[in-house]
């Protein structure tokens, strides 16, 4: 087997730099807490190094790539728990402790995030990939093993459910 070259790992450090915050945060919308999530985006950056010459540009983006891995990786990581835990862990009263000028941003963020505990799993994951990962429709289709089309109907839906989750009366 060919020993990868030095312009792959430059590439891969590039590719890295880009995408660890993005893809960090969509790990922590799946698994719920900052050490999973570290761990696992950790494991899913070294199985992207370890299979950088798999990587085929016909089937899509390096992005889509990568975050197809991470996918793989926290769902492995769901699996292990058994599901048995939460995705997302107790959520902090930020507005309680937030300066009153800052109160309606922190309001509004604890409303978003108990809306996205209450969304099923298949869409909180759709809405971590194209908000916090930043996919394109046709990147998301990639990493779903799905037609673009579908998949942004498929966000469609699960932003409409998201909406309707915000906006509904406490």
């Amino acid at each position: 087997m060919a020993t990868p070259s030095n312009t792959s790992t430059e590439s891969f450090d590039a590719l890295y730099r880009e995408c660890a915050r993005e893809m960090y945060a969509y790990v922590r919308t799946l698994l719920g807490d900052d050490a999973s999530a570290e761990d696992t985006t950790a494991l899913a950056f070294e199985r992207a190094y370890r299979r950088r010459a798999t990587f085929d540009a016909r089937r899509g983006s390096e992005r889509g790539w990568l975050f197809g891995i991470a996918r793989n990786a926290a769902l492995d990581e769901l699996r292990r728990r058994k599901r048995s835990a939460p995705i997302l862990g107790e959520l902090p009263d930020e507005a309680a402790h937030a300066p009153e000028e800052e109160a309606d941003p922190a309001i509004r963020r604890t409303t978003v995030r108990v809306a996205l505990v209450a969304l099923a799993p298949r869409d909180r994951e759709l809405v971590a990939l194209k908000f916090h990962g930043g996919l394109s429709n046709a990147e998301l289709a990639v990493v779903l093993g799905t037609s673009e089309s579908n998949a942004g109907t498929r966000l469609h839906r699960a932003v409409s459910k998201l909406r309707g989750a915000c906006n509904a009366p406490a």
